[in-house]
């Protein structure tokens, strides 16, 4: 699938528009503690995190993913997301919370990530 089309399966507002929508989503992953998402991100992943400062961005770009989901409406400061512009990741915010956007996203057939071997 691609970002476009994950937006609108987790009733998402794209605040980055700029960045490809077309962009493909490999897999989905849920985490907050950064060190861990650098350990076993992937490229092309929608990563499901409710933080929100520069630092995820930065983390989001080395992996080259696809997406940044920001859950139950929380808000990403402006350098953030001045930074996401700047780098072309898309940062999704939702009302929905972790757990249901994972639903969503496993209910349409999108995978996790592969573990690590």
């Amino acid at each position: 699938m691609t970002v476009a089309e994950m937006a609108k399966l987790i009733d998402g507002t794209n605040l980055t528009p700029e960045a490809p929508k077309d962009r493909e989503v490999s897999c989905g992953y849920t985490c907050d503690l950064l060190s861990w998402v650098m350990a076993h991100g992937a490229a092309g992943m929608a990563w499901v995190t409710v933080q929100t400062h520069m630092n995820v961005i930065a983390v989001a770009s080395l992996m080259e993913m696809a997406a940044v989901i920001i859950p139950e409406g929380i808000e990403m400061e402006e350098p953030s997301l001045q930074k996401a512009r700047d780098e072309e990741i898309n940062v999704l915010s939702t009302k929905l919370t972790a757990y249901e956007i994972c639903a969503r996203l496993a209910a349409a057939g999108l995978p996790g990530k592969e573990r690590d071997a």
